[in-house]
């Protein structure tokens, strides 16, 4: 078989190899169960300390699913990222699942705050969310090079 005819591989990433992918800044979506179903949203953000960091509104769907009132409640969340050629139908994807925390506390926000990526979307966007991982994977689909 040449290489436009042999299929495709799916290739299942190390933690390791998912960290190296995402650790430049990027676009991620963030997923999240609200009170009137799952939500996805994309975010500009940024690796801090082994943790994903972006900026969002207060009074933004984070804000409020983030706000429960309950202490040491873990608020799970699901981060994707990924990078697709199209051209070559190939690319990469890792899923990030672990709690999302606010960035509230006076020295930590000091530590973050010219880390933390400037919002695409604009407006007031102060609060910082943390997402520490607890569970890395992620695929590859690739077509294998052709033998000679």
């Amino acid at each position: 078989m040449n290489e436009r005819t042999a299929p495709p591989v799916l290739e299942e990433l190390s933690a390791e190899e998912c960290l190296k992918l995402i650790s430049p800044d990027g676009v991620g979506r963030i997923g999240f169960t609200t009170p009137s179903g799952p939500v996805v949203l994309p975010v500009n953000y940024t690796m801090h300390q082994e943790a994903i960091l972006f900026r969002t509104a207060f009074d933004g769907p984070m804000d409020e699913d983030l706000n429960s009132g309950i202490e040491d409640l873990e608020f799970k969340v699901a981060f994707e990222v990924d990078h697709i050629d199209t051209a070559t139908r190939e690319g990469w994807s890792v899923l990030v699942r672990g709690p999302a925390h606010r960035v509230s506390a006076e020295d930590e926000l000091a530590a973050v705050r010219d880390s933390a990526p400037e919002p695409w979307a604009g407006g007031e966007r102060r609060l910082y969310i943390r997402i520490a991982p607890v569970q890395l994977t992620g695929r590859r689909i690739r077509h294998p090079q052709a033998s000679a």
